[in-house]
């Protein structure tokens, strides 16, 4: 039995800095757009500034702080985090509606991914236009996206350490612009008091739909749980400290700088690249460009671990996934990549200004904070906290979330549908993976073998029958040791009987772990029958040349069995074929699934079989009524 143990990060320098390159692109290149959104067309008045930061410092305190880097780090999966892996932690409880909270939330967040690279780098390079008024920001926007792309397929090994470092630069410089701008106002402080958000929400004529400008502060909240695998939680607190001041001092020195322009409403441009003096612009302009570069690396990257999760834990069609380094838990998924690349493109030359993009950003990633927060309420249950914690934790962030959402909303019409549409189509997919599974596993029909081994023993000592092969490996979905799919002995036995010396089955159980591997061998038939049961974690790549490789070594090196000959592998396509009495939502789930089979690769190359190793049975199976299902699971 093997098991791959994970390394808890420790504290270090190196670490922390680490730290700031990968988790904190998003939210701290937020400052570039934030307050511009929340003053509009440059309507810098009093109460809108002082109420528009106090919503930004207790929405990076309640949301960001107390629900994710105190609260939600704890849901931790063996080291790992993110909606997949809270969905794994609490998936095997009788509770089948968590599935609803674990799609919607990844495709959600996979529609972020399309967004943030655009209004990020659109932001930062539209600075130039302080310098030179006249310039083309969009080719400039579009280059820059096309070349982070680009290079995606070579690796990111080199921008990799080049992360933190570039980061801190960025936290620092944000940090003594937003110091230096105090001086315009320093009462500005006073806006930590939360009667100036009581005052904007609630006094002020349409205040409260503002809250769609403010939540904007707080979109990268998800990352710094998505992203505890590579950081660690400690690492992620402590730098976090550091990034929040940072993130409020700009956010106010912004606000004061504003509050000095009451008088000159038409001179109000961007406030963040304001607090530049002019002979820094250029160079402020580039390190906000490189910022935002790192927070779509991030996202990009974090885009690719999400799917790759969702191919394990069968939500997404089996692509196409490489390493383009020897660095770990770097991956390369081309046709995600493309989509993205497409969707960015499309959103840039649709909005043409981050000002507009704002209209679509936030509204899928605050329904990703609520599908956190339902998950997140089942795994405290599953904990065994009190019902009172659970359900006072749920009220206050399900109602700070759903205003969010409401004064969200509002952009629907105005390119909010874009991520939607985006989010929606995504959740389909992983719907329709997951629904045509269940129907294939419930018209599967399972049987003992143990009643078939007087026919396979005479198979194999029958010499009037053609040898195909010394050892014939099949893939079974049978977890129990003694069971097989009633059609895997059809092929052996009656269709054209394979005659070989040894049978394999070989069978993946996707733990609710990440990188856990270890196998059960079992001998059915000494030398004749084995079965194999790989435990592998949902984001251990299923490599079964690669692991059965292992297994035979293992055997050899134990001294447990001498395997001698060629192996051939029989790869059984299950194609469903509805029947009349099937209901017409199981059979557009067959027909949209049997359209994202031929998109998606064939078994033995989703597996990492040698292809020529490998022959294909098609076998059909009709769809029957639940009633009249043999299937077990």
């Amino acid at each position: 039995m093997i098991e791959k143990k994970y390394n808890v990060n420790r504290v270090t320098a190196g670490g922390l800095l680490i730290t700031l390159g990968i988790i904190y692109g998003d939210i701290g290149t937020s400052p570039l757009y934030v307050l511009q959104a929340i003053i509009g067309q440059g309507d810098p008045r009093r109460d809108v500034i002082l109420g528009g930061l106090s919503c930004i410092f207790w929405t990076l305190t309640m949301q960001t702080t107390l629900k994710y880097v105190i609260f939600t780090l704890r849901a931790d999966n063996k080291g790992e985090g993110g909606i997949f892996s809270l969905y794994a932690l609490v998936r095997k409880a009788k509770a089948g509606w968590l599935v609803l909270p674990a799609i919607i939330g990844g495709s959600t967040l996979l529609a972020d991914g399309i967004i943030t690279p655009s209004i990020s780098i659109s932001s930062a390079v539209e600075g130039l236009r302080l310098v030179y008024p006249d310039i083309k920001t969009i080719p400039i926007v579009l280059s820059i996206l096309a070349g982070l792309f680009l290079i995606q397929q070579f690796g990111t090994r080199l921008i990799g350490f080049l992360l933190g470092p570039l980061m801190l630069v960025w936290f620092l410089m944000i940090g003594i612009l937003g110091i230096s701008a105090l001086t315009y106002y320093p009462g500005i402080i006073q806006a930590v008091n939360p009667s100036y958000a009581y005052q904007l929400l609630a006094e002020h004529p349409g205040g409260f739909w503002l809250l769609g400008a403010v939540f904007l502060c707080t979109t990268g909240a998800e990352a710094l749980y998505s992203d505890l695998g590579h950081c660690g939680k400690t690492n992620i607190r402590i730098t976090w400290v550091f990034v929040k001041a940072m993130l409020l001092i700009n956010y106010f020195g912004q606000g004061a700088w504003l509050l000095s322009k009451q008088d000159h409403v038409g001179d109000v441009i961007n406030p963040f690249f304001a607090l530049m003096p002019k002979e820094f612009l250029f160079t402020g302009i580039i390190i906000a460009t490189l910022a935002a570069i790192i927070a779509s690396q991030a996202l990009i990257s974090g885009s690719y671990t999400l799917i790759n999760e969702a191919i394990r834990l069968n939500f997404w069609p089996k692509i196409r996934i490489k390493y383009p380094t020897n660095f770990k838990g770097q991956l390369y998924i081309p046709s995600v990549n493309w989509l993205l690349l497409a969707g960015c493109v499309a959103i840039v030359l649709y909005f043409r200004e981050s000002s507009n993009m704002e209209a679509a950003y936030g509204l899928a990633i605050v329904l990703t904070m609520i599908m956190t927060s339902l998950l997140l309420s089942y795994y405290m249950k599953l904990k065994k906290y009190p019902v009172v914690i659970i359900m006072l934790i749920l009220t206050v962030y399900l109602s700070i979330e759903f205003s969010f959402l409401a004064a969200c909303l509002v952009k629907l019409v105005h390119g909010g549908w874009i991520t939607l549409l985006i989010a929606s189509l995504l959740a389909a997919v992983m719907w329709t993976m997951y629904s045509a599974r269940k129907i294939k596993n419930r018209q599967t029909e399972f049987v003992s073998i143990e009643a078939y081994y007087p026919r396979i023993v005479e198979l194999i000592s029958n010499e009037k029958i053609d040898k195909i092969t010394p050892n014939l490996v099949f893939l079974t979905s049978a977890d129990m040791k003694h069971e097989i799919e009633s059609t895997i002995l059809d092929s052996i036995l009656d269709k054209h009987p394979k005659r070989a010396d040894a049978y394999w089955f070989l069978h993946i159980d996707v733990l609710d772990e990440p990188y856990a591997f270890r196998y059960d061998f079992t001998e059915l038939i000494p030398d004749k029958l084995i079965k194999i049961d790989f435990h592998l974690g949902f984001r251990v790549e299923p490599r079964i040349r690669l692991l059965f490789r292992r297994v035979l070594e293992d055997l050899v090196m134990l001294n447990k069995k001498v395997v001698i000959g060629d192996f051939s592998f029989i790869v059984l396509d299950r194609k469903l074929q509805p029947q009349k009495q099937v209901n017409i939502y199981e059979k557009m789930m067959l027909r949209l699934y049997t359209i994202l089979k031929k998109l998606s690769l064939s078994e033995g190359e989703a597996f990492g079989l040698d292809l020529s190793k490998v022959t294909v049975e098609e076998v059909n199976i009709p769809v029957l009524p639940r009633a009249g299902s043999l299937g077990r699971r």
